[in-house]
């Protein structure tokens, strides 16, 4: 159950000072039924609560093949042969494919092509794909796949990070991926007082719902069309273009039945294969990855060690920070530079630091490959700076709420990247809101049957061993690309009649962008009737889902696209009354003039017409970090505070988030609803990090990939969310001023939690996800 400070359910809406509207304060304005501000419902809503949503394993052609993949079952090993007779003579059996039928380029990636289509020599992960198989039926595809012989030499695996530098290299461009060192201010400053701190995250997995599948149907022309749930499909039709050997204009991706990302869904590796069987075959040929593949063949999040030291004067203010970060970034090299990237220039966090030392390291191993997931880098440093301010705060004795307001960011403070913050960065005021917003009441002393322990309703253990805990997370994370990506999406805007169509290809994941852009459209052109097309790579790029990029650039895109139909409309209405169409106003579908004379219907002056443009939005640009760490990197930063609440069984370990309590700088709320959902999941998904959510992996290989072991949060897990206060100050910079809502609240979630259970316990809690026996005192 979710609730908010105006009770369950409800945004609490803000005017742009931040401060709270409910009971006791200014009455809300009126929510809008259309356009900006409204919380319309997401279009395919509906469809995916009644089960009639066409997801990717839906497709369908007529001549359909199978494909199954076959992966590597170890972590480390030589290929020293490949024997596919006896899968290819199996009845049913189409084709059989490895790495010497790509006729391309053997590798791809997204920021580095250092991944093979097919492991060619070498494994350099458990579930690397090394051939593939199509087939008339699914059973026939995996019995095939298990009958391609492969001859290995295994190899001792490296699956220690720190291993990695000293190791033999285990890629041609070796191990190290970047090293990043950031130096701000005077690196011999030294503090009255110096806490420590050694910390480690986990590796989490997007555990998708839907798991991933595709068709690949082949073209006349010689090319192929991909239909899956892509989330950037320009970005993978390059690539699989580059590995087929053709032109990208003859390879068209389709995006289909997305059923949502969390920041997932970039990898290729399935479509490489899919796409090559369907060349061969000239069939269409479909894969449907089972969970396990699932598992085994997307990116995690980036399991991190780091280290820390903080210096300060006695009066608890920051004059140093010192950092060792150590990215595991798997196999290949996928993002790692990008989350390397935030995780050093967000070392410190919210915080002012006059003085740092930093360095950041990104390194290959033979772990499963690491991507991108929601707040990478950002929430990994979040816990460990979020530690190493309780540390402060217990060694000064000082509460650690007001030991973190001393410290507080704010407009026109420096990062330690030297980058001013030049946006809104209201952290003193989402602080204090958490703070001082009511605690949840305490468990009834008795009767012992109406607690609800940590274990759950019918947990083990005595009330007496339950202790509460209260603890804070302070998170920020950067919006739209970094270090000088060209971050440009382009959308056309259409009008017939009283219908208005979008075309952009900017993906919806689950973040709101369709809905995003119909309001868009009706706040601007007064048409209620809102269409948005499909996605494909026949449409201009847009670029990948990730970081709010759609709200703001896609939207702006789309905003720039409807304000020139706007002018359309209002030109010859304009100069028929002798005015500028700045004079002229449109809403609730009427046109209007200032002084009231000219007073007409949208309808109306759309009969019989058919208006359109095309718009581009392109951000400022930004600069890579320089040899020192140092740069404007970052377009803009958003930020969350929470207030963790937690119950701890220190005599069993077992952990019950109470509540959280959520304060975020949003900039504007565009769609009330949408934005309340999107906090909640981030603060789940943040849950899942803090407290149950690791894939295991032991010496390499991934132990029991599968929704039984890997314990993702379930309804009955998630606390009460709070959004106590949302603070709408505009940044000037973006598309309707609105910020990033979905990673903030992932990023300073776990970090709370973790908080929480120091205040609990007493214990240090230096791992996520936090285990049993770190919450275990003496009694």
């Amino acid at each position: 159950m979710t609730s908010t400070a105006d009770g369950p359910g409800v945004v609490p809406g803000t005017p742009s000072h931040g401060t709270p509207v409910g009971p006791g304060g200014p009455a809300a304005p009126p929510e809008p039924s259309l356009g900006i501000g409204a919380s319309l419902p997401s279009v395919d809503a509906a469809a995916k609560a009644e089960g009639s949503f066409p997801y990717a394993a839906d497709l369908w052609a007529e001549g359909l093949l199978w494909a199954a993949i076959l992966r590597a079952p170890h972590p480390h090993a030589r290929i020293t042969g490949i024997d596919t007779s006896r899968a290819a003579a199996l009845p049913g059996v189409r084709a059989v494919v490895t790495h010497e039928d790509v006729p391309g380029d053997p590798a791809y990636g997204r920021r580095v092509a250092d991944r093979p289509a097919f492991a060619r020599d070498v494994v350099r992960y458990h579930g690397e794909p090394v051939a593939a198989v199509a087939a008339d039926h699914p059973d026939t595809a995996r019995l095939a796949a298990a009958a391609i012989a492969v001859e290995y030499e295994v190899l001792d695996p490296v699956t220690d990070p720190e291993q990695s530098f000293e190791a033999e290299p285990l890629h041609p461009d070796g191990n190290l991926i970047r090293h990043i060192p950031l130096r701000y201010g005077d690196p011999d400053v030294t503090g009255e007082v110096v806490v420590e701190g050694l910390y480690r995250i986990g590796r989490q997995d997007p555990a998708p719902i839907g798991a991933e599948a595709g068709l690949a149907v082949p073209r006349p022309d010689g090319g192929v069309e991909i239909y899956t749930a892509s989330t950037d499909p320009h970005s993978d039709r390059d690539q699989v273009a580059a590995c087929f050997g053709l032109p990208p204009e003859q390879v068209k991706v389709v995006v289909t039945g997305v059923p949502g990302a969390l920041g997932d869904r970039e990898d290729t590796g399935m479509q490489v294969p899919l796409g090559l069987l369907a060349l061969r075959t000239g069939c269409p040929v479909k894969i449907a990855a089972t969970r396990e593949e699932s598992f085994l063949g997307h990116a995690h999040r980036h399991p991190t060690l780091l280290r820390y030291r903080h210096h300060a004067n006695a009066d608890g203010r920051l004059l140093k920070v010192e950092a060792q970060i150590l990215l595991d970034a798997g196999a290949y090299a996928d993002t790692s530079s990008e989350a390397l990237a935030a995780a050093v220039s967000f070392a410190a966090g919210p915080y002012v630091v006059p003085h740092a030392v930093v360095d950041g390291w990104a390194v290959r191993t033979n772990n499963p490959p690491s991507g991108h997931l929601r707040g990478e880098g950002a929430m990994q440093v979040c816990a460990a700076y979020e530690g190493q301010m309780d540390k402060l705060a217990a060694r000064l004795g000082v509460e650690p709420a007001e030991l973190r307001l001393r410290n507080a960011l704010a407009t026109g403070d420096l990062l330690p990247t030297g980058q001013t913050v030049t946006c809104p960065a209201p952290v003193a005021e989402l602080l204090t809101a958490v703070r001082d917003a009511p605690l949840p009441a305490l468990p009834k002393d008795s009767p012992a049957s109406e607690w609800l322990l940590p274990g759950g309703p019918e947990g083990a253990g005595e009330p007496g061993a339950v202790r509460r805990g209260v603890g804070y997370g302070l998170g920020m994370v950067h919006m739209l690309g970094a270090e000088g990506t060209d971050e440009v999406s382009t959308a056309t805007v259409k009008v017939e009649g009283t219908v208005a169509t979008v075309l952009c290809a900017a993906v919806e994941t689950g973040q709101g962008f369709s809905t995003l852009a119909r309001q868009i459209v009706q706040e601007t052109l007064g048409i209620e009737d809102v269409h948005v097309a499909s996605v494909d790579t026949d449409q201009p790029p847009a670029g990948a889902g990730a970081r709010s990029r759609h709200t703001w650039v896609s939207g702006g895109a789309v905003e720039r696209a409807a304000k020139m139909v706007r002018t359309q409309l209002l030109q010859p209405l304009a100069a028929k009354f002798g005015m500028s169409t700045e004079l002229l106003t449109v809403a609730d579908g009427k046109i209007t003039s200032y002084d009231g004379v000219l007073s007409t219907t949208v309808a109306e002056e759309l009969e019989g017409k058919e208006l359109w443009a095309t718009a581009q939005c392109r951000p400022h640009p930004t600069e890579p970090l320089d040899d020192s760490g140092q740069g404007d990197a970052f377009v803009g930063l958003a930020f969350a505070a929470v207030r963790a609440v937690v119950d701890v069984d220190v005599e069993l370990g077992s952990i019950r988030v109470v509540e959280m309590a959520v304060a975020q700088d949003v900039g504007r709320v565009l769609n009330p609803q949408q934005l309340r959902a999107r906090i909640e999941a981030g603060v789940t998904q943040g849950i899942g990090a803090a407290l149950t959510e690791h894939l295991r992996v032991a010496k390499g290989v991934v132990r029991h990939p599968d929704l039984t072991a890997y314990a993702l949060p379930t309804s009955l897990d998630a606390p009460e969310i709070r959004i106590v206060k949302l603070v709408e100050e505009r940044d000037v910079v973006a598309p309707f001023g609105a910020k990033a809502v979905s990673a903030v609240p992932v990023v300073a979630s776990p970090a709370a939690v973790a908080s929480a259970v120091r205040a609990a316990t007493g214990r240090p809690v230096n791992r996520l996800p936090i285990r049993p026996q770190a919450a275990v005192t003496e009694t």
